[in-house]
């Protein structure tokens, strides 16, 4: 029996409940330890069906008579990979899964779980805030330990409560001064948390620490697999020949491994300067004076405090308002990063059509469903495609957060709640480009047949050197020879033997053909990749 199941009533009536897998139920608890089925039964508001399946008889015309209104069905269908709007939370849940700790409204409640907590045990370190003394070890176990193992009912309760107070933020402060009413020595302050705060205070700081932790435990790994592939590409290739193309048309030859370094070392910039933003946060107020800090202890330094605070969760601290303006630097940090590789999966996809670059199949897999013979590179297509929503998101998020009318609004709010879908989108274009990588081989055959055929990129380096012997219009004389002409290896000889230069000079020249006639690419590679530590 599946998912949305009937289970009829003795009397053939109308089914009371229906079963689910206990699987899609994610964490609420519905079954008892002890059982073992992998399906439940739960209570069904309504029933609309008419007719079963059996019933019907393969019949189309009794199979049509089934009515199932589609606003009931849907709320009765559970979250799941197959039922998620966004393909983040479905089709590519694995792949972006491990940013859910962290950029999730569970990772939001935790985060601001972490700040209430820290801040009250701060305060405990405030001689002149004498009615929160220093805390005995037990009770700051006992705070910490709300932190450390902080789970997913820890989150659910707070939602039930937000869902009383209509408050995200407050629902945390009375979670906690439920939690801690029992421990005699915390119940004495429960007061305290959220002292002087607003709740401003505690999202600014959540949302640093949700972004730092996601970059760092989780992207910035990502990032450096695709760095470190690139760079292995480069150097495995930095000796291979190619036909360069400017403007779309054969140009001075490369070689592969130095095309392949080029994006490497743009890219790691922009991963250098996103790991170099500081993450910013006040702890100032509601409008960044201490006002009513001042008010309630007079003789404490407040900004020193409040400084000392947000270095201690692991943030830069800002005296003022805290206006995202951070956050748009690394936004917009992201966004270069994504659209050099946008470029990188746009030229990849074209030399894959090109020849240059085969694809390793893998057995079952289907490139067409019409044309059997296809490998196609929907690796570089997912990655481009994802690419452009990540920035589109990211843009955004670049754009509104610095914007917050007078002291500050609400708008804010609801866009940094979709931080996650703007790195999600990111990540998994980092993760589709380094699947795509993984499966090149570079077919030399292809390289040195377009080198074969385009001798005129040598008309660079003869025009070149007859510059330097005073040879009457080098240029000239080249673009009469090659411009809109074939050129072969014949025609370059007999052009070459014909210069008045110094014999030295004509041998060189003779010795040149487009797969050797790639400077010091390959020079250029080993030193980036010695840079770069591959």
């Amino acid at each position: 029996m599946e998912t949305g199941a009937c289970i009829k009533g003795s009397d053939g009536g109308c089914p009371t409940s229906y079963f689910t897998r206990a699987s899609s139920l994610r964490g609420q608890s519905v079954l008892p330890p002890c059982r073992a089925s992998s399906y439940v039964a739960l209570p069904r508001r309504s029933c609309t069906c008419k007719a079963t399946l059996k019933e019907a008889n393969n019949n189309i015309e009794a199979v049509e008579k089934v009515k199932v209104k589609s606003s009931e069905f849907s709320s009765e269908m559970e979250l799941s990979n197959l039922t998620a709007i966004s393909p983040l939370d479905g089709r590519y849940w694995n792949k972006v899964k491990d940013l859910s700790r962290y950029l999730s409204e569970y990772g939001l409640i935790y985060y601001r779980t972490l700040v209430e907590i820290k801040w009250l045990l701060k305060l405990s370190q405030v001689p002149e805030v004498s009615e929160v003394p220093s805390f005995s070890n037990e009770a700051q176990m006992k705070l910490q330990g709300l932190i450390d193992g902080f789970s997913d009912a820890d989150a659910m309760q707070v939602k039930n409560i937000e869902r009383i107070t209509n408050h995200d933020v407050k629902a945390v402060e009375y979670f906690l001064k439920t939690k801690c009413q029992e421990d005699p020595e915390i119940a004495k302050v429960l007061e305290f948390f959220h002292f002087g705060c607003t709740s401003e205070d505690i999202n600014n700081l959540a949302h640093g620490l949700m972004l730092k932790e996601a970059v760092n435990s989780v992207i910035l790994p990502v990032m450096d697999d695709l760095l470190k592939a690139i760079y292995t590409m480069a150097k495995a290739n930095a000796h291979i020949p190619m036909l360069s193309r400017t403007h779309g048309q054969p140009a001075t030859p490369t070689t592969l491994g130095k095309e392949m370094v080029i994006f490497a070392e743009r890219l790691s910039r922009e991963r250098r300067d996103i790991s170099q933003i500081d993450i910013l946060g006040k702890f100032a107020g509601a409008v960044g004076n201490y006002n009513a800090h001042v008010v309630a202890y007079p003789d404490v330094n407040w900004p020193q405090v409040a400084e000392q605070f947000v270095n201690s969760v692991g943030l830069s601290f800002n005296p003022h308002i805290e206006p995202h303006d951070y956050m748009a630097k690394l936004f917009h940090s992201f966004i270069r990063f994504n659209n050099i590789l946008l470029d990188f999966d746009k030229d990849i996809w074209g030399y894959i059509s090109v020849g240059y670059f085969k694809q390793v199949t893998k057995a079952g897999e289907i490139g067409s469903s019409t044309m059997p013979h296809k490998v196609n590179p929907i690796d570089f297509e997912n990655s481009e495609g994802n690419i452009g929503i990540a920035n589109a998101i990211l843009d955004h998020l670049s754009m509104k957060l610095p914007i917050s009318r007078w002291q500050r609004d609400l708008t804010d709010s609801t866009v940094l709640r979709n931080i996650g879908v703007g790195l999600g989108y990111s990540l998994l274009a980092y993760k589709s480009a380094l699947v795509g990588i993984g499966k090149l081989q570079v077919n030399e055959a292809a390289l040195n047949k377009d080198l074969d055929h385009s001798w005129e990129v040598l008309a660079e380096p003869i025009q070149t050197v007859m510059r330097r012997y005073d040879v009457e219009e080098p240029y000239e004389k080249l673009k009469e020879l090659t411009r809109g002409r074939a050129v072969t290896k014949e025609s370059i000889t007999e052009f070459i033997n014909g210069l008045e230069i110094p014999v030295e000079a004509k041998t060189e020249l003779l010795k040149l053909t487009p797969h050797n006639y790639v400077g010091v690419a390959a020079q250029l590679v080993e030193e980036a990749c010695i840079r770069a530590n591959v």
